[in-house]
């Protein structure tokens, strides 16, 4: 893949790093059916007992190795849906991720995907989120919404650097003062999210963008809480909403459709699992999802 559609692929998402092509997979393995599973789900799964889950060891909220990130927990809801228990390869969401797991068959599902991406297959998105403002309460940037309000204007506001609010910040003349955040960094010892907030609290910056599950879970973690404001308003660069999907081989036809199954039978409690990590999920009209309307 070329330098440009790379960095097309980085800009996308502050949490996805899929810059490496899938190329060179083995062949998938032939088992027997086992358990009630059908043929065809059997020869695509290494192991059809088990949910094998490609992840970063290190990426709250997200993934730990300690099974605490929201993707820790869809793995378990969807391990106790699917009759199977949940196993790990773990590797940094960094250059080479797909190749050296999906890729390489050592796992067979990927979380947050975004729809379009074409280094994998993706199934139906099981939720819809935005880049957002984090703000402070009680200060004179209250009610912001757009990027295209001026009261951002001579505002020193943080972004992750190559990510798509870069560019709306770009076409509402807001680079001037940016304070970037590298996007790619060692997640064992470092978070730009983290960072970025840390500096909000102590006044450093004014405000800051954030990829939606990062925007809402750091804010909670910040004294006094912060308020988040999904980016759903912009006029000026790129749409910032995405649909978030789970990647499978483009071989693992039957395994696609059950996972497809399992995301349809089960929203309200994945939407509820979201929304306990701070999660801003949007329907497709931009309308926020609460707990309220997951019910219904």
């Amino acid at each position: 893949m070329g330098t440009s559609v790379a960095r097309e692929r980085l800009a996308r998402l502050s949490l996805c790093f899929f810059c490496t092509a899938i190329a060179g997979a083995a062949a998938p393995a032939k088992l027997s059916a086992q358990g009630g599973e059908r043929p065809e789900l059997s020869i695509e799964l290494i192991d059809p007992k088990v949910l094998r889950i490609c992840a970063d060891p290190h990426n709250m909220p997200l993934s730990t190795d300690h099974g605490e990130g929201f993707e820790n927990k869809l793995a378990e809801l969807f391990a106790d849906r699917l009759g199977k228990r949940v196993a790990y390869t773990w590797y940094p969401q960094a250059p080479g991720f797909v190749r050296n797991t999906l890729a390489a068959h050592k796992c067979d599902v990927m979380m947050g995907i975004p729809q379009g991406d074409d280094l994998v297959q993706v199934t139906n998105p099981y939720y819809r989120t935005a880049y957002a403002l984090v703000l402070k309460q009680g200060r004179d940037l209250e009610g912001v919404d757009s990027l295209g309000d001026p009261r951002l204007k001579g505002k020193r506001i943080g972004v992750v650097a190559g990510t798509p609010p870069g560019n709306n910040m770009a076409a509402n003349g807001l680079m001037a003062k940016a304070k970037p955040y590298p996007l790619v960094v060692d997640t064992r010892v470092d978070s730009s999210s983290a960072a970025m907030v840390h500096d909000l609290e102590t006044g450093d910056i004014d405000t800051g963008i954030l990829w939606g599950p990062m925007a809402g879970y750091y804010a909670r973690q910040a004294s006094p809480p912060l308020t988040v404001v999904p980016l759903v308003k912009e006029t000026a660069g790129p749409k910032l909403a995405y649909r978030m999907s789970m990647g499978v081989r483009f071989t693992d036809q039957e395994w696609k459709r059950l996972l497809n199954r399992t995301i349809q039978e089960n929203q309200p409690a994945i939407n509820k699992l979201l929304l306990s990590f701070g999660v801003p999920l949007l329907d497709d009209n931009d309308r926020p999802i609460t707990e309220g309307s997951t019910a219904k």
